[in-house]
């Protein structure tokens, strides 16, 4: 009896004086996971000891009795530094062929995740310190889309603020090892050249921001539709030499015709592109596919198109083009090996709870802030083996 309650003073002294809002090195608690007496884990942006051998039991702070042991509150804004990150391994990516290469000229498949629109899911709602963290450590993703809206509620409606928010969004996701993809999501009305002025505004105030950081890609246009490609190619010949004066080395994205679908989507095709190419060094062509929509004329067409240009599939999901409906996963692994063995870097759609199928979070976990495997919906229990497992 003495002997154990001196070890539960012993173990109250230890725990009062334990250091707060430092950078937690713990990795994120897992239900699946079997914890020991002593083993560590962070969840919801708290670091907890185990006391004894546990499976299964979520960390609760206001157990005092429980099997998890409060240590201290993580501090998120000073994370601390990545080890063996995505952006350590390649380095400054570049455009070698038709492939995206590291620094050492190895060809390179990112592997990620897109956000919802910030205007709906951005930061501080579906996007935090902690399901940042879900992503670079658990979910083991290489990149970060940051899907800025132009319309709809975005960009247009308040640029100052969407600006500010892609900037933090951007010192986040750097901060965690991963590459960060800059999209500008125009989508409505689908010609990139009728805001072409704000793009210009856009792209000036971020590039100059993060010129010397050497993660961050730039996506021009995300999705443009009834337009033709030689007016999608004008518009790109003005933004990418504004985006190449402030910094020479980013690799620079351009959505293709038809909804980035290389013009399938609208009666066109990748020879569209092959014969009127952008002529700048360092650009990829933009291609997006939804499994239960687009079958076997997509996936030839995102395959001959690999075969001729670089190609970076920017957006896709395993549902219908609406990002809702049933998973169609047997057509979305033919898409991935295909991804795979043509070394096409990609990110899916998307990092959020919205209520439709496409988002991986079940509803409710954004506010929760539960970034478990428990919280996922099929298609992000499905998406998260695929990065963690490809």
């Amino acid at each position: 009896m003495y002997r154990y309650c001196l070890t539960f003073i012993l173990t109250a002294l230890l725990y009062s004086t334990v250091s707060y809002a430092s950078p937690c090195t713990s990795d994120l608690w897992q239900a699946q996971t079997i914890y020991l007496g002593g083993d560590k884990a962070v969840f919801n942006d708290v670091e907890y000891q185990a006391a004894w051998w546990t499976q299964g039991q979520q960390p609760d702070p206001d157990a005092q009795w429980g099997v998890w042991r409060f240590v201290q509150q993580c501090d998120t804004s000073n994370p601390p530094d990545p080890v063996d990150t995505p952006v350590q391994r390649h380095g400054q990516l570049h455009v070698c062929g038709n492939q995206l290469c590291g620094e050492n000229n190895q060809v390179v498949q990112l592997r990620g995740m897109s956000t919802h629109g910030l205007q709906w899911y951005g930061w501080n709602n579906c996007v935090t310190p902690a399901s940042l963290d879900a992503l670079a450590q658990d979910w083991q993703a290489d990149i970060v889309r940051i899907s800025l809206y132009v319309q709809e509620g975005g960009y247009a409606s308040n640029p100052a603020a969407f600006t500010a928010q892609v900037n933090t969004i951007i010192d986040e996701v750097t901060a965690r090892g991963m590459y960060a993809l800059v999209d500008w999501h125009q989508l409505t009305p689908g010609d990139p050249n009728a805001n072409l002025q704000l793009a210009q505004q856009f792209f000036t105030d971020v590039v100059t921001t993060h010129q010397n950081k050497i993660n961050v890609i730039y996506d021009i246009a995300n999705e443009p539709n009834n337009v033709s490609w030689a007016a999608i190619k004008s518009y790109a010949e003005q933004m990418i030499p504004l985006i190449r004066q402030i910094d020479a080395d980013a690799v620079v994205l351009v959505g293709t015709h038809g909804w980035a679908s290389m013009g399938v989507s609208d009666g066109g095709s990748p020879q569209d592109i092959i014969n009127n190419p952008i002529m700048q060094p360092n650009i990829m062509y933009g291609f997006h596919f939804y499994a239960a929509s687009h079958q076997q004329v997509y996936r030839d067409a995102l395959a001959y198109a690999a075969d001729h240009l670089p190609v970076f599939v920017t957006e896709w999901g395993s549902q219908t083009y609406t990002g809702d409906g049933q998973n169609d996963f047997v057509i979305a692994q033919l898409y991935l090996d295909l991804m795979k063995q043509k070394k096409i870097s990609w990110t899916n759609w998307n990092y959020s709870d919205d209520f439709r199928s496409g988002a991986v979070w079940k509803t409710g976990t954004c506010s929760s802030g539960n970034w478990t495997v428990n919280s996922l919906k099929e298609a992000g229990i499905w998406v998260r083996d695929k990065i963690r497992n490809p």
